[in-house]
């Protein structure tokens, strides 16, 4: 067997202090029922030698596997998750004066940023011996855990909302996974999966597993290479509905600055729909966790998710970075989605447009400020 060279060192919990082997299969936590996260030895690698190294590997999200949680090179089921582009988009002669740069992810596997999170929550699934797994979602979750699902031959379940686009549920079913539809919300239909699943597949739900938000870090890996640890963006506008990709942001930076490879990190801000907004609000009432949001509505499936689970690391993240939350209406959304189709040649998921619309708005309120460097996360494809 080949090694992957993983400092997996332990399974944490922020909200308790608990800590486990990593060497079964874990969900939540099993004192307090909060998140677990990865943990390594980070005291045995090399940062700047590790990092020189990084930069000569193939351009995929693999290429960071010390600090990923596959320890064997036989269970990395990979579909060649490459790196999403880098594009400049404004100089500040159309708009505010800000330095604008979109980091756009609807190139990789199912179209999605969802495929760094379920490549690595899969590998390691398979690398634990878990039979089956199940997920419910939105859309872009359920596709990239069918996707890999398929690819690791493990039997894969997704609960979808009634409401959800005839075409998510033919894309599952084409990876071969079975759908079960239930509810308005992701909300609902993951009640309903822990109802029916318990004790017989493995919950891959946003934040109740350790090894999803270990995918999405790579982002801020990316971003660090691509930029360069002096050149920065002062903010990244994240459009938010989980809210895993901020976590997972934030744990990738900080990761890099206890490597000694980062000595700032960039503020980040989420982005919600105004018709389902409960980390936004959170963050304006400074409560320590989400009220759940009544009645969600909003076009953006991705971002109506009425009660995140783990909220309290998303506020986490947020804070820590002195970032912000803003909100949108969703006909500036879907405008953004046009605007960014006819002016550069973009096309972005409507989630994914978000934060082109929320620009005006964070730069009335001073949340970005004249001159800044500010990068809109992409975080899937559009209509072709």
């Amino acid at each position: 067997m080949s090694a992957t060279g993983s400092r997996l060192h332990s399974l944490v919990c922020r909200a308790c202090g608990t800590e486990l082997e990593p060497d079964a299969p874990t969900g939540v936590c099993p004192t307090c029922g909060q998140t677990l996260f990865v943990q390594y030895a980070l005291d045995r690698l090399d940062g700047h030698r590790w990092w020189d190294e990084v930069g000569r590997r193939p351009p995929t999200l693999w290429k960071y596997r010390e600090l990923l949680p596959v320890r064997e090179e036989r269970s990395v089921m990979s579909l060649g998750e490459s790196e999403g582009p880098l594009l400049r988009l404004s100089d500040g002669t159309d708009g505010p004066d800000l330095e604008l740069w979109a980091k756009d992810d609807g190139g990789l596997p199912t179209g999605s940023f969802k495929a760094r999170g379920m490549t690595v929550a899969v590998s390691r699934a398979l690398e634990l011996g878990v039979g089956r797994l199940f997920v419910p979602s939105a859309g872009n979750a359920g596709l990239a855990l069918a996707a890999y699902g398929a690819r690791a031959r493990i039997p894969v379940t997704v609960y979808l909302p009634e409401g959800v686009d005839p075409r998510v549920v033919e894309g599952v079913t084409r990876y071969g996974a079975d759908v079960v539809r239930f509810g308005a919300t992701i909300r609902e239909a993951g009640a309903e999966a822990r109802r029916r699943e318990s004790g017989r597949s493995f919950d891959l739900s946003t934040m109740r597993e350790p090894y999803r938000v270990e995918g999405k870090k790579t982002m801020a890996f990316e971003i660090v290479e691509r930029f360069g640890p002096d050149r920065m963006p002062d903010a990244i506008v994240y459009p938010t509905g989980g809210g895993t990709g901020l976590v997972g942001l934030w744990r990738g930076f900080e990761e890099l600055r206890t490597l000694g490879l980062l000595e700032r990190t960039p503020r980040l801000i989420a982005v919600q729909s105004d018709g389902c907004a409960p980390v936004v609000q959170a963050l304006r009432e400074g409560a320590s966790r989400v009220s759940s949001w009544t009645e969600a509505k909003t076009v953006a499936p991705g971002l109506a998710v009425p009660a995140p689970f783990a909220s309290e690391r998303v506020l986490e993240a947020v804070r820590a970075t002195g970032g912000a939350g803003v909100t949108v209406p969703d006909e500036e959304i879907l405008a953004a989605q046009r605007t960014l189709a006819r002016r550069y040649g973009l096309s972005v998921s409507i989630e994914a447009a978000a934060p082109w619309a929320s620009v005006p708005e964070l730069y009335r309120s001073g949340a970005v400020r004249g001159g800044e460097r500010v990068l809109l996360y992409h975080t899937g494809r559009g209509p072709s």
